[in-house]
């Protein structure tokens, strides 16, 4: 198997030399496949393997008169190796060069951001488990609804992310597949078993049934997988810049020393990268219409995918690149204020644990009709007062009181109830 991406940054995989590098391997191992399926003299391979080379700038060159960017490559490539170039391409088209050699790449690229994500895992693990019992409210419609805690909240994330894990590995094995069938794809002037050792030297698998190209849904289903991923991250970061809105403050981004929020107000602390990951999230997005659009070609081939690919396979892996490792940043980086969660939790005098004053006093005896409407009326006269007190209005309430102790009203503004049965989360994300 070639290794030839072991570059730490995903522009480089995208780079005009990995992408004629990719095509050299490419031909190389067919070239070797044909010689040891005694097609190709053994001599003759041994030179191409020491003399093949390439300039990014006389392919361009090249380019710029013969309009066709594989001929192109294969006169330079030819002009270091000299009379053994006759081997090389043989039987071949050129999207077999074009179509294997971008498989290369986006493996290389599924591997790179594969890495990411596990960095990111790793990161929300990590806050999730020192987080498990801080309280804070949960919220629904963005209004509150009652308590949860951070470490269930990072939980949630988490688990997508595992879902991406699973979601990449299956990807890789979805883009690693190469063709070599030649024209039309019908093996005319190449045997099948030169696509087969071919592709294994390369760590690829056939195509299963390839016309001139391969089939595109294999690009879109790399774009939407991406974007998916992307959307994930976005959920988080939007979560985050909720979180750290002034009147919550929760959270809050780590904002490094020198570091300014405003030209014109200096008290801002700007969650800017979080707002970087949900921009970038459109971005990705916005190639899933023309990467399914890519699916429908003429007939057995035409380019029009080309010039969309040469595009968006780059921006979309980089980006995401990019976007996990802002993330992984932004997580460990996050600062957490468990006491403005409480603040924010008991505001009004905990009307967020009026499900369990209704359910004791429905223990108690009297109708839930009824008690639904003794505890809203005590809840909204809390929320509606300035500085209302949900607990004091119950204690000062005789349809309470001559129901509920102190001890058992104290017993529903207990958050341990919440808490009690979130270990079957931990223990299946393996906090």
């Amino acid at each position: 198997m070639i290794e030839r991406y072991t570059l730490p940054e995903m522009g480089a995989i995208w780079s005009e030399q990995a992408k004629f590098q990719s095509w050299l391997d490419v031909e190389i191992a067919a070239t070797e496949a044909n010689c040891e399926l005694g097609r190709v003299p053994a001599e003759a391979v041994a030179t191409i393997k020491e003399k093949a080379s390439f300039s990014v700038d006389r392919i361009l060159e090249i380019e710029a008169e013969v309009r066709h960017d594989v001929i192109a490559f294969l006169t330079n490539v030819n002009e270091h190796v000299g009379d053994a170039g006759r081997y090389i391409h043989v039987g071949m088209t050129s999207s077999d060069v074009l179509d294997t050699g971008v498989a290369l790449q986006m493996k290389a690229s599924v591997q790179l951001l594969r890495t990411e994500l596990d960095l990111l895992a790793d990161a929300l693990r990590d806050l999730a488990r020192a987080h498990k019992g801080t309280v804070m409210i949960g919220r629904s419609h963005a209004i509150h609804g009652e308590p949860i805690t951070f470490g269930f909240k990072v939980a949630g994330w988490l688990a997508e992310v595992v879902r991406n894990q699973e979601r990449l590995a299956r990807l890789e094995t979805a883009v690693s597949v190469g063709q070599i069938s030649g024209a039309m794809g019908t093996y005319a002037n190449t045997d099948p078993r030169v696509e087969e050792i071919a592709c294994a030297k390369l760590g690829l698998v056939p195509d299963t049934a390839s016309t001139q190209v391969i089939s595109r849904d294999r690009h879109a289903e790399y774009i939407q997988t991406l974007a998916l991923v992307g959307a994930a991250l976005e959920r988080f970061s939007t979560e985050i810049r909720n979180m750290q809105r002034t009147d919550v403050l929760e959270v809050e981004e780590n904002f490094a020393k020198g570091q300014k929020g405003s030209s014109a107000m200096p008290h801002k602390r700007n969650p800017i990268r979080s707002e970087r990951i949900s921009g970038l999230a459109r971005v990705l997005r916005s190639y899933v219409v023309a990467a399914l659009e890519n699916c429908a070609l003429w007939h057995e081939r035409d380019i029009s995918h080309s010039s969309v690919e040469r595009m968006m396979l780059p921006d979309c892996s980089v980006t995401l690149h990019f976007m996990l490792r802002e993330m992984t940043s932004v997580v460990k980086g996050l600062g957490v204020y468990p006491e403005n969660m409480a603040r924010n939790m008991n505001v009004y005098g905990g009307v967020v644990f009026s499900q369990r004053v209704l359910l004791a006093l429905v223990e108690s005896g009297i109708s839930r009709e009824d008690a639904y409407r003794i505890v809203q009326r005590n809840a909204h006269t809390a929320w509606n007062t300035d500085g209302g007190d949900f607990r004091a209005n119950l204690e000062a309430d005789a349809d309470v009181t001559s129901r509920l102790n102190a001890a058992q009203l104290a017993e529903c503004f207990s958050t341990d109830l919440h808490q009690a049965n979130l270990g079957v989360i931990w223990e299946r994300l393996g906090i």
